[in-house]
């Protein structure tokens, strides 16, 4: 029997308004955030917060949705929404299809964050337009395929999904691929702005010197992995050297999440240019 601990924090940065949920379970613990400005719902936070997610949802004047990715606990809370509310939901074109049926999760992640029900979902577009702004809809592969970041071209405020999430990234699922994931935090390099709302990491008033770090970090990252590569070693010998550590989400999950799949992606990535 698994029991999950929740708690729920709601707080504010001048006009952007977020609800922090964190659930944590066997010694896993992880947070989430859903963000409200000018009259948009940035992600919809996981049903296993549904009900203090949703007493923030009801404090507030929600008039569309958009979801930086499908991942369950940036979703799924949008069935609620769109029973509840009726207003638009956007999400990246290629995954409009897949919202419409239930989403299928191993059992670890349903413990952490519960279903992910099915909702009708719109296409978006280049961009958006809220009551006092235009925002850009920047697509930021990498953590998945379909992932986007979106930018309020009126604060300067970057709403960057899982893009960042942490510094220094050391494992993550067999879906992302981190070569693009660099790619796109560089690309967001391109844009005037200092604050990033993280939806794990929450507001970084300091977020373009973040995105920065991470970069930095990943590069550096890149070229170990490659110096031991051009030496001869294996995938897995790569990993064990760079990432000496055994994390519990390795195991927890399977080897859904794992330091492998950083190393793969490069080394992947290293062979393609070896071709050109």
């Amino acid at each position: 029997m698994y029991k999950l601990e929740k708690s729920v924090v709601i707080d504010r940065n001048q006009d952007v308004q977020w609800v922090q949920g964190k659930v944590a379970v066997q010694g896993i613990a992880m947070s989430v955030y859903s963000f409200y400005v000018d009259g948009l719902l940035i992600d919809t936070g996981s049903s296993s917060l549904a009900q203090e997610f949703q007493s923030f949802f009801n404090e507030v004047d929600i008039q569309q949705v958009a979801l930086t990715h499908g991942h369950e606990d940036h979703a799924g809370n949008a069935g609620w929404i769109q029973q509840h509310k009726d207003v638009p939901i956007y999400i990246n074109r290629d995954s409009v299809d897949v919202s419409a049926k239930d989403g299928e999760f191993p059992f670890y992640r349903k413990v952490l964050w519960g279903e992910r029900p099915a909702f009708v979902a719109k296409p978006l577009g280049d961009t958006l337009q809220t009551n006092q702004a235009t925002w850009d809809v920047i697509a930021t592969p990498g953590h998945t395929t379909d992932h986007v970041a979106f930018y309020n071209r009126s604060t300067g405020a970057m709403f960057t999904g899982d893009l960042y999430v942490q510094t220094k990234t050391k494992v993550v699922m067999d879906e992302e691929n981190i070569v693009h994931t660099l790619a796109s935090l560089k690309h967001l390099l391109n844009y005037d702005f200092e604050t990033v709302y993280c939806c794990h990491a929450g507001f970084l008033a300091d977020g373009r010197a973040k995105i920065i770090e991470k970069i930095t970090y990943l590069e550096e990252l890149e070229g170990n992995v490659r110096n031991l590569y051009d030496q001869g070693y294996s995938m897995k010998e790569i990993a064990k050297s760079i990432f000496p550590r055994d994390y519990p989400i390795t195991k927890v999950s399977g080897e859904q999440w794992s330091s492998n799949h950083i190393i793969s992606a490069f080394i992947k990535h290293f062979s393609k240019e070896s071709l050109r």
